[in-house]
């Protein structure tokens, strides 16, 4: 997914300019003494977007994790999961932050990819369906026949909307689908171009405090509560070459991630750090969890439910995905 491919433009009127900065890492361990470790490779170029789900990469960076492993790692900013696809292909990444939307439907599509860890999960009010104050759009029923923006189409923003539609009793096809970059969908509101948006962080705060919408429905409840967003990939070429130094890379980010998924102080000091998302709009937003374990029954959810919608046109068994499995 795209999810948050234009989430580095910035949000007009509320100052968030992008003024991305990279994480220097504060180890005494260099990546030139990885040799004795037996790393295959001692630096590694990561993408990550610039939005809280990737907070634990840059917190295991600052905190000089990875430099404990003998690991270098340059953060490199991407546009989205899909986006970085290509990047992971070419070897410009070696690792990158991608949404399991796009992952699945990558693979589905002949893609070698290898998942190597947890990111992001879903939790109440993080992905929510907005309209303008005075709309007369009450519940999620009423937006038969109506226009729905979207950051990107057939993913996990449609996916999300669509089983919101099915608990109202309406279809994807009873709505208009309108991609829009989240930055655009405030003004496309409030122009009357779409009657409704689905927005996440830090955008839903962006907009209630810029344009006072209000939210009309969580997306992320019933068949999608508490559901896997994002994780992190390589190539399968990748994993099979470099096995040593993906798992020191993975213990490292692992430190990370216990300490986001246990310390929101964390994240939100460290978010303001690498992306545009100013300190005090880190300290309100509302947050997912940050999983500590890659769960295949937890990413096997997403697929079975893309299956579901059409998505995917065969079931896909996630457990060959999971860095460490065989390809068949």
């Amino acid at each position: 997914m795209r999810r948050t491919s234009q989430a580095i433009a910035y949000i007009a009127g509320l100052g968030l300019t992008l003024a991305l900065t990279a994480c220097s890492g504060s180890g005494e361990v260099s990546a030139g003494q990885a040799s004795g470790n037996g790393l295959e490779k001692t630096t590694l170029k990561v993408g990550a977007l610039p939005i809280p789900d990737p907070a634990a990469l840059f917190i295991a960076k600052a905190k000089g994790f990875f430099k404990e492993e003998g690991l270098e790692v340059e953060t490199s900013i991407i546009a989205g999961g899909a986006a970085a696809l290509p990047k992971i292909k070419n070897g410009s990444l070696d690792i990158s932050q991608t949404n399991y939307v796009s992952t699945f439907l990558a693979v589905s599509k002949g893609e070698k990819i290898k998942l190597i860890a947890d990111a992001y999960q879903a939790a109440p009010n993080t992905f929510n369906l907005m309209v303008p104050k005075d709309s007369p759009i009450r519940t999620a029923a009423d937006l038969k026949g109506k226009t729905v923006a979207v950051n990107t189409l057939t993913n996990i923003g449609t996916l999300a909307v669509t089983a919101t539609l099915k608990v109202a009793g309406l279809k994807a096809d009873d709505v208009t689908f309108k991609e829009y970059p989240f930055p655009e969908m405030g003004a496309a509101l409030t122009q009357g171009q779409v009657d409704a948006a689905w927005v996440t962080e830090p955008f839903i705060t962006a907009t209630q405090s810029q344009f006072g919408f209000r939210k009309l429905a969580d997306t992320m409840t019933g068949q999608t509560a508490d559901l896997p967003i994002a994780g992190w990939m390589a190539t399968d070429e990748f994993a099979k070459n470099n096995p040593k130094t993906l798992a020191a890379f993975q213990r490292a980010l692992a430190k990370g991630q216990q300490l986001a998924a246990n310390d929101r102080k964390e994240v939100e000091a460290i978010v303001p750090t690498y992306t545009s998302i100013k300190q005090e709009t880190a300290a309100v937003i509302t947050l997912g969890t940050f999983p500590t374990t890659l769960n295949e029954t937890r990413l096997q959810r997403v697929a079975d439910l893309m299956l579901e919608y059409g998505y995917l046109t065969g079931k896909l068994d996630v457990k060959t995905l999971l860095a460490g499995a065989s390809t068949p």
